[in-house]
Parts: structure tokens; C-alpha cells; sequence
């Protein structure tokens, strides 16, 4: 009688080794299909990408590709609200630290030190801006496509420029002058009827005090850095896109418009540099002269908004695109939005600290079912919003942190969602 765990038939082990060799087969041939197939679909959407960059950069003011929302487009949304999102993981907020209101990380080794180390970019500068006479801080960075192989995946070699949106008392401040002046960035034809918002300009334009970290205005640093860019890569395929979210948004706009109205990006070319900008939950920037001359100088603006969201209906509440009718003198005190709308719905719950949150934007863009919220539904979204209160209690509780900045923004949103009845 064969012992317990030995084979009653020696003869069988062939078999079962045979049996077990066939199996560990079909594994490895499964296996490597579906590798094979997850490159094919890698390679398939990269190459797809390269075709098309110019329509995904907005060449036909993004037609058939908003609604529905095409899948490389989402992915491209996605890739640059994280780069934007990087702003806010590196601004120093320790009022302690040599480095405050400053980014945490040197250039070299930010992209690793924030999560995205294998983007296949580089930033070549950090920006810096003055809010009134404040001290300036770090605001965003340029950056370039590096690597070989993204430049390939990209159809061409991307210049990316980002900036964070509000996070202190000062910048709140410039973000509620809500009075509009005209912009004058051109010094040869200063376009009188082109006005802005007067907050994002003094932030663009100042240069209040001097810093270690910046020499110069906010859009010193960035026309000086973008012209060096296209002098280095002046016989390749460029594009420029800008990203921001909130106020960030808003200085997006206002570099992009620079760049066309002084011919930046057609200095030295047969063709123009498209110039694109991907706008996360941004405000109204200027009035409807200053919409028209950017649609008439090709800058292309994907508006990502979350319909709830009372800072994108800022400024101008009650005198905005909608009142084109009143004509004549009205049409330069009317705010205007510029450019296509993405229009995103994940506040059915109500719930207003995740309204305005960057990191809820792109966690919906990248999960689009949880747009279809249900209210069984709203406990997830109201767990995003409870780490989001959470992580401003924490910023509050840092010695000598400004509470203000964040009683007050809780306060003109709640105040504005009341109002308008959102």
C-alpha cells in the first residue's frame, strides 16, 4: 500500500508532469499575448497622438472631440493637470523652512520628488510674481519635452509653461480687485479696448521687491525664457502649451496672449508656434475685446470647468458674454470667457470643498462614470472633500501661517453659492 503523498502509479508521473509543463504553456503564451496586446494598444495610441497633436492641441478649436470627450484628448487633459497639479505639491508653505513661499525641490529632481519622474520633461525655470508689494513666490515653472522617446510620442517637442493657483492672503487679494484695465503688452499698438482684469495684471506685471530666487517681473522671467527655448530649438517642430489652475489659469491666458501679440511665437518662422491653453477651473480673464483679438491671433484656450464651480462665473456676475446684446459702450466693460468649454458635473452633492479642488478635476477626467453620480454616490466625493478640509486645517495649524487667506476663500465661495443659488 503506497505511502501517504506518493503516487499509487509511478508510471503517472510523466503524465502529470506533462499535464503541468502544458498548463505553464498556455500561461506563458496567455501572458505573453496579452503583453503583446497592451503594447500594441500603447503604440497604437502614442503613434495615434503623433498624427493628431495638432488637432489635440486645439488646430480646429478641439471640433468632434469635446462631445463626446475623445480618449487621447482626456489622456492629454490628464497629463497636464498633473503637471500643473506639481505646483501645489512643491510650493513650501512652512513658514519655517529657508525655502518658504518657495518651490520644496531643486529643477533637476522636482518631477521625481513630486510623483511624476518619468514625464520626460525637464524644467529649465522656476517663475516667480509679486501680489502687490508682497514678496514674490514661486508661482510655476518652464519646462521641455527631453527625452527622445516622448518627443516621438508627442508628435513634436512640447514647451510646457504651468502655474499654480491662489493659495495666499496677498494673492487672494489681487484676485477680487475685479476691475478691468486695459492690458497695453504691446508697446508699438497698446489696443486701448483690450482690457483685463486688473488683479491678474499687477500679479503678471510687478515687480514690487526684489528676491533671491527671481530677477524681474513674472513676465519678464517667462517672454526671456520662452525666447531662449525657441532660439535653442529653432529647427524643430515646437508647440507651447500653458496650464493653470484657478488664478493660475488667468496668467495662462495672459502669457498666451503675450506671446501672439508680440508675434513670440512667429518670430523667424514660415508658420506660427500653436499656442494652446489648458485652463482648470479658471475665472473670466478680460472683456470681450480682449476675446476677440485672442481668437483673432489663434490662441487656442480648453476651458475644463466643473458647472458648479462659482469661480468660473468670476468675474463678472452680472455684465459677462451673455449681455453682447446691450452693444456700444457696454462691450468693454463686459467680462468674456475665451475659448471652447470641457464642462464637467461632479457637485450634485453639494459638497463645496471639493468644488474648486484641482485633484478632484483630474481624479473625475481619469474615473468619467463617477460624473454620473448617484446619491448613494455622494459619501466618495465627500471623502475627497474631507481631505481636502483636512489638509487646510493642517496648513492653518503651521506657526505663523495666514488663516486668513482660507476662512476667507471659504467665506466669498459659500457667500457666492448662496447668492446665485448653486
Amino acid at each position: 500500500m503506497p505511502r501517504c503523498g506518493s503516487s499509487a502509479d509511478p508510471s503517472s508521473a510523466p503524465v502529470a508532469s506533462r499535464a503541468v509543463q502544458s498548463v505553464a504553456t498556455s500561461i506563458a503564451t496567455s501572458t505573453k499575448r496579452l503583453r503583446d496586446q497592451a503594447q500594441s494598444r500603447s503604440s497604437s495610441s502614442s503613434s495615434s497622438l503623433a498624427s493628431m497633436w495638432r488637432d489635440v492641441q486645439g488646430s480646429n478649436n478641439w471640433r468632434d472631440l469635446v462631445k463626446p470627450l475623445n480618449s487621447i484628448l482626456r489622456d492629454e487633459i490628464v497629463r497636464y493637470g498633473e503637471f500643473v497639479s506639481a505646483c501645489y505639491k512643491a510650493f513650501d508653505l512652512d513658514s519655517a523652512s529657508k525655502r518658504y513661499l518657495n518651490c520644496k525641490y531643486g529643477k533637476r529632481s522636482m518631477f521625481e520628488d513630486v510623483g511624476i519622474g518619468n514625464c520626460g520633461y525637464e524644467v529649465t525655470k522656476y517663475i516667480y510674481a509679486a501680489p502687490g508689494t508682497e514678496t514674490p513666490r514661486w508661482i510655476g515653472y518652464v519646462a521641455v519635452a527631453s527625452d527622445e522617446d516622448e518627443v516621438r510620442r508627442l508628435g513634436r517637442r512640447d514647451v510646457l509653461v504651468t502655474f499654480r493657483g491662489t493659495v495666499t492672503r496677498a494673492e487672494w487679494a489681487a484676485n477680487l480687485m475685479s476691475a478691468l484695465a486695459p492690458a497695453r503688452l504691446d508697446p508699438h499698438d497698446p489696443r486701448p479696448d483690450v482690457k483685463v482684469e486688473s488683479g491678474f495684471l499687477s500679479l503678471y506685471t510687478s515687480d514690487e521687491s526684489a528676491s533671491r530666487f527671481s530677477q524681474g517681473s513674472c513676465r519678464e522671467q517667462l517672454l526671456g525664457e520662452l525666447s531662449r527655448i525657441i532660439t535653442k530649438h529653432r529647427d524643430e517642430e515646437l508647440s507651447i502649451t500653458l496650464a493653470g489652475h484657478s488664478m493660475g489659469s488667468s496668467l495662462a491666458l495672459l502669457f498666451g496672449y503675450d506671446i501672439a501679440e508680440l508675434g513670440l511665437n512667429r518670430s523667424g518662422r514660415k508658420s506660427a508656434i500653436p499656442t494652446t491653453v489648458y485652463s482648470f477651473a479658471g475665472p473670466r480673464v478680460g472683456n470681450l475685446g480682449f476675446k476677440e483679438r485672442c481668437e483673432r491671433l489663434g490662441v487656442k484656450v480648453l476651458r475644463i470647468v466643473n458647472i458648479h464651480d462659482p469661480v468660473t462665473k468670476l468675474p463678472g456676475v452680472f455684465l459677462n458674454e451673455n449681455f453682447r446684446v446691450l452693444g456700444g459702450p457696454w462691450s468693454c466693460s463686459c467680462y468674456a470667457h475665451v475659448g471652447i468649454e470641457l464642462a464637467l458635473d461632479f457637485f450634485k452633492v453639494r459638497n463645496p470643498a471639493c468644488v474648486h479642488d484641482l485633484e478632484t478635476y483630474i481624479r473625475l477626467l481619469k474615473c468619467p462614470k463617477l460624473g454620473k453620480i448617484e446619491k448613494n454616490h455622494g459619501d466618495q466625493f465627500g471623502n475627497w472633500g474631507l481631505n481636502f478640509i483636512h489638509k487646510a486645517k493642517e496648513l492653518m495649524r503651521r506657526e505663523n501661517f495666514d488663516a486668513w487667506a482660507w476662512q476667507d476663500a471659504a467665506r466669498q465661495v459659500g457667500n457666492l453659492v448662496q447668492s446665485l443659488g448653486f
